[in-house]
């Protein structure tokens, strides 16, 4: 029998498309005869306990825990799915959708349900920053600083990927301070000053700026991590010219590398201090020093059957 989905969709793309994406996956799992719950979380604060209740269901029914929503909300059920070890389910909602894309996941609802319907479960890995997991990247600097103006403007203008790059020029063009860190890494330790480190773990988001190379040390089990030198306004946007057009690994001064662990503090904190840090789209402060880590096959994901392997199926189920 087909494992129950416990499925949380955010509300956050307001009343009108939630009640359109609660009916499509309601309807469609109805249909397939599937059993499932689905939560409709309206309070962001609250999509955390009720992910952690929705895992605690999923494990004790020996079900699968599903995110519906963006990459953020991704992040937080999938940090459920790995603390509890059941399987996760994803139906992408979000501007990007970076991890749903990685794993060829339809960001279409209707196609995602099906999907989700005859995937089959394989472990993929995540990173993690001071233990918060992140399945595509984690940075500091002005990359966190980016993110916040990014949701100030889709609140003001809406949620669309021209929205989101004219905002990232906007920042880029105001006042900001570079980061002055030191970063222990292989044993040895290095001083780097950077408007902004980034820690990356999906590989088409590294493809898409031009790091190939660095993209297939992902799918090895490292991280890859990029920190450009202090260039001033026109060279930041510069570099994210070069992002744009797939060119990025042409920029000069610009520290790139792969990693498996790597320990980072800021030169001139005193005592225990918090560090601003962006995870998967979503800011919070976490205390430093920070330690970036990969953890493999931790987390069990349902990712949907190849096409040539659901036509090898009909055709053995032909031949029966």
């Amino acid at each position: 029998m087909p494992a129950p989905l416990f499925i949380i969709l955010n509300a956050g793309s307001g009343h009108a498309e939630t009640e359109l994406q609660r009916t499509t996956i309601e309807d469609l799992l109805t249909a397939a005869g599937r059993e499932f719950e689905l939560a409709v979380v309206d309070q962001a604060d609250e999509l955390g306990d009720i992910a952690r209740h929705m895992a605690g269901r999923a494990c004790q029914s020996g079900g699968v825990l599903v995110a519906a929503g963006g990459d953020g909300t991704i992040n937080t059920v999938a940090r459920q799915a790995v603390e509890s070890g059941c399987q996760f389910g994803v139906l992408p909602q979000g501007t990007f959708n970076y991890f749903g894309r990685t794993h060829s996941i339809p960001e279409d609802l209707g196609e995602a349900v099906q999907a989700l319907l005859t995937a089959r479960v394989e472990p993929v890995q995540v990173g993690l920053v001071n233990e918060r997991v992140f399945l595509v990247n984690a940075s500091i600097g002005l990359y966190p600083r980016l993110l916040e103006e990014r949701e100030i403007d889709k609140k003001q203008y809406g949620r669309s990927r021209l929205v989101a790059m004219l905002s990232a020029l906007k920042t880029v063009l105001g006042s900001y301070r570079h980061l002055h860190i030191n970063v222990e890494l292989d044993g040895k330790t290095r001083t780097i000053r950077t408007p902004t480190l980034f820690v990356g773990n999906n590989r088409l988001q590294m493809e898409q700026v031009g790091f190939e190379p660095l993209a297939e040390r992902i799918e090895d089990g490292k991280l890859a991590a990029l920190a450009p030198q202090p260039v001033g306004k026109f060279g930041m946007l510069a570099l994210l010219a070069r992002g744009a057009l797939g060119r990025l690994s042409d920029a000069p001064n610009l520290h790139a590398f792969g990693l498996t662990r790597m320990t980072v503090k800021q030169r001139g904190l005193v005592g225990r201090r918090r560090m601003k840090v962006a995870i998967d789209g979503e800011v919070t402060h976490l205390d430093a020093p920070l330690v970036f880590r990969v953890l493999e096959g931790q987390l069990l994901l349902l990712k949907p059957v190849p096409a040539t392997s659901q036509s090898d199926q009909e055709e053995m189920a032909l031949a029966s």
